[in-house]
């Protein structure tokens, strides 16, 4: 059914109801509940996504709302793309910010004072708190709080499940959400899962991949796997064998994540000393942008180099550093000049004289569902969204604040005022928490819920 008869549907309250053996059973580890729309035991809030962004909005929830209960939806609740996929990336936040995280509200000081120890939480406070960590530790910690949310808070109701479409009842003031759960009936495929005043968007990002080779040999590596050495050393080893010569990668990009991925590929390459891998670097200046301490503050937090990526580049790649280093030996450096069209073609062109290459430009927005309200289609059946243009990055809202529709996260981070006088997107499991801490209670108020 189009999202726009949905709608109809919903405003001509042509519901019909459940069967009464229909199941309608979740399974999270172990947990069974039989949840579904029942107009006195509405949920006060949906979140959907389960990373970082999404278990701090939880948490906050547990915290703000004083009765009501919490719909929570997420297609694994594995601690989101860190825990999936970067476990082996070194971060760029200091230890002591991830054990504030996970201090930060009351749903996960009980988490963590009743759990045993050691945990993953003893565990980063036994590492040196003004240092950085694998984001191993951050991703266990991810799945600790999960598992414990999940485990202990009644007023939480988790659904393993894809939202497909979501769609504003404003005679009710409800958000009406769509999925393909198990305990919707098969003869009334398009009634509402649940519904709630106030639905919050934790979806999460993904590389950006712009770049069309026509040239068949040129085959795309993905960020991911390229951030992931154990992966990416056996991908190359394989690549090797078949290749009869050398093996030229490009990496596309200027970025934290771009450093991490040449100082990943120096380090296999040089394993090979008659320099069977050969890396061209597609950049845009030959200079880089660090993260740098001030008197209160830090220059350039969430777009400059930090930790091990800012240690590598100073030493081997920026500036004249490329020429003389020992990482010089194996990444060449080419500038990119003119337009972004221009620049656009001239790493189109310098990709297909490589064998691989990587994207390392940047995170766009996960795929959201269908999401409209009767007067505005705000994500369509397409994908094509409305949302840029709607979502306010200073209150998080997504349309009006008494609408009740917000995102937060990566997808949707908050815009900061630097002491420079710029604006940047304030990027990082911390500043997801302090934002919501203060955001939260905000949205709770504005949708008319009880706060504690």
């Amino acid at each position: 059914m189009p999202l726009f008869s949905l709608a109809v549907a919903l405003r001509r309250q042509q519901f019909c109801r459940f069967p009464a053996n229909t199941p309608g059973s979740v399974h999270v580890h172990s947990i069974r509940r039989n949840y579904h729309l029942d107009r006195l035991r509405r949920p006060a809030a949906i979140v959907v996504g389960a990373g970082p962004a999404g278990i701090a909005t939880v948490g906050n929830l547990l915290e703000t709302i004083k009765d009501g209960e919490i719909v929570w939806f997420d297609k694994s609740f594995k601690g989101g793309r860190i825990n999936s996929a970067y476990r082996e990336v070194p971060g760029n936040t200091a230890v002591k910010l991830f054990v504030d995280y996970a201090k930060a509200v009351e749903p996960f000081r009980e988490i963590v004072e009743s759990a045993a120890k050691p945990n993953p939480i003893t565990v980063l406070e036994g590492l040196p708190q003004d240092g950085t960590c694998s984001l191993s530790h951050a991703g266990d910690m991810l799945q600790f709080l999960t598992d414990g949310l999940l485990k202990k808070h009644p007023r939480l109701k988790p659904v393993i499940a894809e939202v497909k479409a979501v769609a504003r009842d404003t005679e009710a003031s409800l958000w009406n959400v769509f999925t393909d759960h198990v305990g919707i009936p098969k003869n009334c495929p398009h009634r509402p899962w649940t519904a709630a005043p106030l639905l919050v968007y934790c979806t999460g990002s993904h590389p950006i991949e712009g770049l069309a080779v026509d040239k068949p040999s040129v085959k795309r590596l993905p960020l991911d796997t390229a951030l992931r050495p154990s992966v990416l050393s056996k991908l190359l080893k394989q690549e090797l064998v078949k290749k009869d010569g050398p093996l030229k990668i490009g990496v596309i990009g200027g970025s934290h994540s771009a450093i991490l991925v040449l100082m990943n590929l120096y380090a296999i390459a040089k394993e090979y000393p008659n320099r069977e891998i050969g890396i061209t670097w597609f950049a845009r200046s030959k200079t880089l942008k660090y993260a740098e301490q001030r008197d209160g503050y830090i220059l350039n937090d969430n777009t400059g180099l930090k930790g091990h990526a800012a240690k590598f580049a100073r030493e081997m790649l920026d500036g004249e550093a490329l020429d003389n280093s020992h990482a010089g030996k194996y990444i060449q450096r080419e500038l990119l000049t003119g337009t972004k069209a221009q620049q656009h073609r001239q790493t189109t062109m310098g990709v297909t004289e490589c064998d691989l290459y990587v994207e390392a430009i940047g995170y766009e927005r996960e795929r959201l569902p269908p999401t409209r309200n009767p007067w505005t289609e705000i994500v369509n059946e397409e994908g094509q969204l409305a949302v840029n243009e709607l979502f306010n990055p200073r209150t998080g809202a997504i349309g009006n604040v008494a609408d009740g529709l917000y995102g937060a996260g990566i997808a949707f981070p908050e815009e900061v005022d630097t002491p420079e006088g710029t604006k940047e997107m304030a990027v990082g499991m911390w500043k997801f928490m302090k934002y919501l801490k203060r955001a939260v209670p905000e949205w709770v108020a504005a949708a008319g819920i009880e706060k504690k």
